[in-house]
This record gives structure tokens, sequence and C-alpha cells, in this order.
């Protein structure tokens, strides 16, 4: 993430690729050792329209969180969406990452600041159905 690319790791018996890495594969306990560079770009697997202030939040609502599923991983993981009405996030929507400037970027997934639409269509209901 500190070199504004992420990592994962692939389990040896299945190869499925968890991002961010876990070091042993939930489905199989075995460890993952092997590392998987995957793109920021990703796919809407569900999400969450949040219309409740508190202070603990750095955007005011409301906004939008979303389980994203990278291209090349097997795992979504939360993110904000963010560059697009919150009332327009759907399921499926293709989304890429928008990273912090170069000197702020941390060994963190903090250094993404959000994902963001992409002009491209849609992912089909196929691609991610076991992530819903």
């Amino acid at each position: 993430m500190a070199a504004g690319r992420i990592l994962g790791q692939r389990c040896p018996e299945c190869h499925k690729v968890y991002v961010p890495p876990r070091g042993a594969c939930p489905k199989c306990g075995v460890p993952t050792t092997d590392e998987v560079e995957v793109t920021g770009k990703g796919t809407v697997t569900t999400y969450c329209i949040v219309r409740i202030p508190s202070d603990v939040l750095s955007v005011p609502p409301p906004f939008t969180c979303a389980h994203v599923l990278l291209d090349g991983a097997d795992l979504p993981f939360f993110a904000l969406i963010q560059e697009c009405p919150f009332d327009e996030v759907r399921m499926g929507m293709r989304v890429e990452a928008v990273w912090a400037p170069k000197e702020e970027l941390a060994a963190t997934f903090e250094s993404i600041r959000y994902f963001r639409p992409l002009d491209e269509p849609d992912a089909p209901f196929e691609s991610y159905k076991e992530h819903t």
C-alpha cells in the first residue's frame, strides 16, 4: 500500500486470493505465502447509505459505504464510495481506487481515500453473487 500497490495472498490449495492478506486461508486452514498483486478496480457487491451523523465520521452524511470485490481478489472489503450521488450507487457498479497523495501513502488501507465509479458497464450478477 505504501508503494501505491494492493497486495493479497493466494491459498496454495483452493487458490483464492485474500485482500488484505490473512496469513492463512480461512477455508483450508493452510498458510497463504504467495503474494499476489491485484488492481485498484473492482465491483460493488453490496452497499449501504449512511444518513446518521456522528462525531467520529470523516465524511458528512449522507454517503455510501460498500463491499468492493477487487479484480483478482476473492473476498470483498468495506470502502467509501465518492464522486457519485449516493442514490446512484448500485450492486454490480464498477469502481476504482482513489489514492492518497504519494507523500501520504502508508502500509494501510487508509492509503486508499475512497472508490469512485468507472465508465464501464456493470458487472453481471453471476460474477459477484457469492459475495452478496
